[in-house]
């Protein structure tokens, strides 16, 4: 096999690859969700509020890529659930920040411990630059993924 021929071979594996991860992270957090009395989407948003803190629902827009009507149903949802709540911005009291309620981590926790027992044995097979690749990798392509989302609801 040619140079070329490899790389194109090693590019469709790393296309496969990826979305045999999303399809299982999708059914994952699905299952997940689910559990908690939730759908996929209102649990991603949770995650998205752990990992960026309070935020407006302009802001959520930017971080999950969906469109404003999207991200007003959503935070209805949550709320409704008790998850989360709307309250005035400290600083700038026209605005209102999303945040959430209770300790969202904590209540999630028992259903990810066997899952990331099974990561950490996965990631120590790995050296520590091939960790900084995988890393970087799941960054960027997570960035390449949120893009795309976002100029699909626009």
């Amino acid at each position: 096999m040619t140079n070329q021929g490899q790389r194109e071979a090693l590019l469709e594996a790393v296309y496969a690859s990826g979305r045999e991860l999303s399809t299982a992270a999708i059914m994952f957090h699905t299952t997940l969700s689910e559990l908690r009395g939730l759908s996929a989407t209102e649990g991603k948003a949770i995650d998205i509020l752990l990992r960026h803190g309070p935020m407006t629902a302009g802001e959520f827009g930017e971080h999950s890529g969906l469109a404003p009507a999207s991200v007003t149903g959503l935070m209805q949802r949550l709320e409704s659930k008790g998850v989360a709540r709307r309250v005035k911005h400290g600083e700038d009291k026209r605005k209102v920040l999303i945040e959430l309620v209770g300790d969202q981590v904590a209540a999630a926790a028992p259903y990810f411990t066997d899952f990331m027992a099974g990561m950490a044995a996965l990631l120590e097979g790995y050296s520590d630059d091939e960790l900084r690749i995988i890393a970087d990798y799941s960054s960027k392509a997570a960035r390449v993924q949120q893009e795309a989302a976002v100029r699909l609801s626009q």
